[in-house]
């Protein structure tokens, strides 16, 4: 086996390189703390004997629920050291989730970050044969504190694990990803220690990342980009993580950490965007001219920049005057590279910081490759396209336009899901992905499509909506429900009554109600539509909830063509035809 083919040996070859260099650092209230390279690797095997202590056997998952800390990544390398599965949850997820991916996965040991976290796994607890605490007290019975699980490790021989460490090969799974299936179900996406390792060094190649680039890690570590991105990347490189408290906190750990590089999910572009714009709507006359000229000179210079042509007059006045200290104030001025992905951008979000300087780089991607798919750099980018294909990987459209992609990054499987893995994965290796897209002449990949019904908020969350609309037509009354969001901050619906039992439920709520159109506009009914979707909201995770609804009068039908002949919806015409109403429900308040 080659030097570096696992996750471990690149942990055990970097802190052997970088032994006494920052690998993490983590805000407490004395202030930071600081983890070297040495001192990361001798508690990943600390907790990975610990973990064998536990009972965790080659191929046992063990879950990860809690934010980003550093005992976040130690417990998932000292997973993959013990020869297991780490999955994450995310700490959104209802106690129904977690107890399905626990079950799913068969689950050996649960590490949370706080005993605030047990009533999500509570129902499973019986199937574990630990729980661990990452910060805090573990009072009840069957709850480790951290200190004690690595107390655990002390009294596993060493040579156990080693041998653990020597049996991993690179083709064996490393790692194991939940994402949302069209059912609803979340689908265990395998991935192998090469799969992880090519893709980081793909990166490391095409962006030039060294041991002193800074990241900050803040988005949940659930998902393979945030993986990616703030673990694998700098393990392979020796470069630093610095852990945000929170996301509301994001803007404050941004200036105290000054990244050398940022992903974002367009929510939080977003985000970003709405506070500079309020900040310059409320500085003087004079800055928001001055402010103005700069814009357009960054607009200039970013379309320039795209088609290799030189920067236009006044760019370094601009920059001296405005860009620079925009960067400076955001906690930018390190930064070399500005990504997004996980959800499509709003065009306008991406010009907006294209004419401040900032110009951010789309990535698409999925957890079947390991995260990105395609990327852009600063000397190959277009704003608006998904980027080009990572070297060493293919990609091609297929005739119904669906983005098919291969190469060393692309998945081994679902876990226990043999059928949707050859549905998705042929036999020639390539990932048919479920989306909709074109290939310019250039190789850029443009987006353009779902084929599949999931649905990705502007905050990045992936979710399916059937299962949202089966709870919502449970409801009394109600016929159909059409859940949208797609690119949207939040989730919303349009609900459609039965006519046959407008008056069961006109008697229920004491209304006059008497057929749809009356019933669409009567308050009682409203009230009574309000109360049970809060109580359906009661049993999803937070980015699931229904914020707002509107109840449309006109049926959804085969003839209106928003049904197929199966009476399957057609989500692309009903978003057409109730388009008004739709845009009735994201109007600013």
């Amino acid at each position: 086996m080659a030097i570096s083919d696992t996750v471990i040996d690149v942990l055990f070859e970097t802190a052997s390189t970088y032994p006494e260099a920052t690998a993490l650092r983590h805000r407490r209230a004395e202030g930071w703390t600081e983890v070297s390279w040495t001192e990361y690797r001798s508690q990943v095997v600390r907790a990975g004997r610990a973990l064998l202590g536990l009972g965790v056997e080659r191929s046992s998952c063990v879950v990860i629920l809690g934010g980003n800390r550093p005992e976040w990544f130690i417990s998932n390398l000292a997973t993959i050291a013990a020869g297991g599965l780490p999955s994450g949850i995310y700490t959104t997820c209802t106690p129904e989730q977690c107890g399905y991916i626990i079950d799913h996965c068969e689950a050996v040991v649960a590490i949370i970050e706080h005993t605030g976290h047990l009533a999500q796994i509570e129902a499973v607890r019986r199937k574990l044969a630990a729980v661990v605490v990452m910060e805090g007290g573990g009072d009840e019975d069957g709850v480790l504190t951290w200190e004690a699980f690595l107390e655990i490790g002390d009294k596993t021989a060493q040579d156990e694990l080693d041998g653990r460490i020597a049996s991993l090969e690179r083709n064996d799974p490393c790692t194991l990803i939940y994402t949302s299936g069209t059912t609803g179900e979340p689908k265990g996406v395998l991935l192998s220690h090469h799969n992880v390792v090519w893709t980081a060094r793909a990166l490391v190649k095409q962006f030039r990342v060294t041991e002193k680039d800074r990241a900050l890690s803040y988005l949940p570590l659930s998902h393979i980009a945030e993986q990616v991105l703030s673990l694998y990347l700098p393990l392979v490189v020796g470069g630093s993580v610095s852990f945000a408290q929170s996301l509301e906190t994001l803007a404050d750990d941004l200036r105290a950490v000054r990244p050398t590089f940022f992903f974002a999910v367009p929510r939080v572009w977003e985000k970003i965007q709405a506070r500079m714009e309020a900040a310059g709507a409320s500085s003087g006359k004079l800055r928001r001219r001055l402010v103005r000229w700069a814009r357009g000179v960054g607009m200039v210079g970013g379309r320039a920049g795209q088609r290799g042509e030189p920067m236009p007059s006044g760019w370094w006045l601009a920059d001296r005057l405005v860009f620079a200290k925009v960067r400076a104030r955001l906690g930018f001025d390190r930064t070399r590279f500005f990504f997004t992905a996980a959800a499509p951008v709003a065009r306008s979000t991406l010009d907006f910081f294209l004419s401040l300087g900032i110009p951010i780089l789309e990535v698409y991607g999925m957890s079947e490759s390991t995260g990105p798919t395609t990327f852009s750099t600063l000397d190959r980018y277009r704003t608006g396209s998904a980027g080009w294909a990572i070297p060493g990987t293919e990609l091609k459209i297929a005739d119904d336009g669906e983005i098919l992609f291969r190469g060393p990054n692309v998945f081994i499987g679902y876990h226990k899901n043999p059928e949707q893995t050859r549905e998705t994965l042929d036999d020639e290796g390539w990932v048919h992905s479920g989306d909709i897209g074109m290939l310019d002449d250039e190789d850029f990949l443009y987006v353009t499509d779902r084929k599949k019904e999931l649905i990705i908020t502007s905050g990045g969350k992936n979710l399916a909506p059937v299962p949202i609309e089966s709870k919502l037509k449970g409801i009394p009354g109600v016929a159909q429900a059409v859940v949208i969001g797609d690119r949207r901050k939040y989730l919303s619906a349009l609900i459609l009554l039965d006519p046959e039992g407008i008056a069961a439920l006109a008697e229920t709520v004491g209304s006059n109600a008497k057929d749809p159109q009356t019933a669409a506009r009567c308050d009682r009914i409203r009230a009574f539509l309000e109360d049970r979707i809060d109580a359906v909201n009661a049993t999803l995770a937070p980015f699931e909830s229904i914020r707002e609804f509107a109840v449309i009068s006109e049926g959804l039908s085969v003839e209106n063509n928003t049904l197929t002949p199966t009476l399957k919806l057609k989500r692309r015409v009903i978003h057409e035809y109730f388009a008004d109403v739709i845009d009735g429900l994201y109007a600013p308040e």
